[in-house]
């Protein structure tokens, strides 16, 4: 009997630095959200899509849901909400290394996600990740009967998105629950996004990778020229806007060199997301307060 072909939309949530973008990745292949160390790296629902024999899936991998102020991380939250309301099915990621080692932060950061993801009436799968980094083994079980406990009815899957441990296993039954349905974008097309989206984030990636403690997050990159002759490289101009004006010295770096070595490991990416040479040239402008400027943020696509 032939099996129905399907399609849909999938959330990825959970709270900051979970590994949802980690999880999107292997799920696709190959990179295409930002991954990072530090949390709250992903500002946007990135689409991802995946496409093979069985189905289609456009997955949103959404930034990570908290409870910081300011008016960027209250658009943050409407963009993860937003993409809840979109799916057709939502996998809810959840970080067992932090909870088995301080389990007093379940409570505090799951309780406000376990209600809405309940609520909308989706089918709902909890990624329990990083188990390959839980040791001993056995504190695992006590914190999946937790999980089940504050999740009744959803389906829990231990697995690793590093390692791609028990991550075939998800697809598989997240497939399951998705609308029949034909594709909808080519076979090979990856995301929904712009490639200018894409270089913005490889050159944040590489500001996060770069800059210590909570600098990364007062900073945005904006592509301001893209050129694609038909002979000769992609001719990439990108500005790094800082909320304050003793920052920019911090991101050039003495004598440039900082600012030269994020434009060097952003431009090798580049040249290998768009198969041909790069010409790539980067500015710093100082923008005072922008992460608390609504009408910037929507400008440069945040809360979309």
């Amino acid at each position: 009997m032939t099996t129905s072909y399907r399609f849909g939309h999938v959330a990825l949530m959970g709270p900051p630095n979970a590994g949802k973008s980690t999880l999107l990745n292997h799920l696709l292949g190959q990179k295409l959200a930002i991954v990072s160390p530090k949390p709250q790296t992903t500002r946007n629902a990135i689409s991802g899509i995946l496409t093979n024999e069985a189905a289609q899936v456009v997955f949103l991998d959404t930034p990570g849901v908290h409870r910081m102020a300011g008016r960027m991380n209250k658009l943050l939250l409407e963009a993860a909400w937003g993409a809840l309301h979109q799916a057709d099915a939502v996998v809810l990621i959840l970080d067992a290394e932090l909870y088995t080692k301080k389990p007093h932060l379940f409570d505090r950061e799951i309780q406000p996600v376990a209600d809405p993801v309940q609520r909308v009436n989706r089918p709902l799968f909890i990624a329990v990740n990083k188990t390959d980094r839980v040791r001993p083994k056995e504190k695992l079980l006590p914190f999946l009967l937790r999980v089940g406990q504050s999740f009744p009815g959803a389906e829990i899957f231990p697995l690793s998105a590093a390692t791609g441990d028990g991550v075939d296993t998800l697809l598989t039954e997240l497939i399951k629950t998705l609308p029949e349905g034909e594709a909808r974008y080519p076979e090979d097309q990856l995301s929904t996004a712009s490639m200018r989206f894409l270089a913005a984030e490889t050159i944040r990636e590489k500001l996060f990778m770069e800059l210590e403690q909570e600098l990364p997050y007062s900073t945005i990159v904006e592509i301001e020229q893209w050129e694609e002759p038909e002979d000769g490289p992609v001719r990439i101009n990108a500005a790094i806007h800082v909320a304050r004006a003793t920052h920019k010295g911090m991101v050039i770096g003495r004598g440039g060199q900082l600012l030269k070595k994020i434009g060097s490991a952003a431009r090798i990416e580049l040249e290998v997301m768009l198969e041909r040479p790069v010409f790539l040239e980067l500015w710093v402008r100082v923008r005072e307060d922008w992460t608390e400027d609504t009408a910037f943020l929507r400008e440069m696509g945040l809360g979309e």
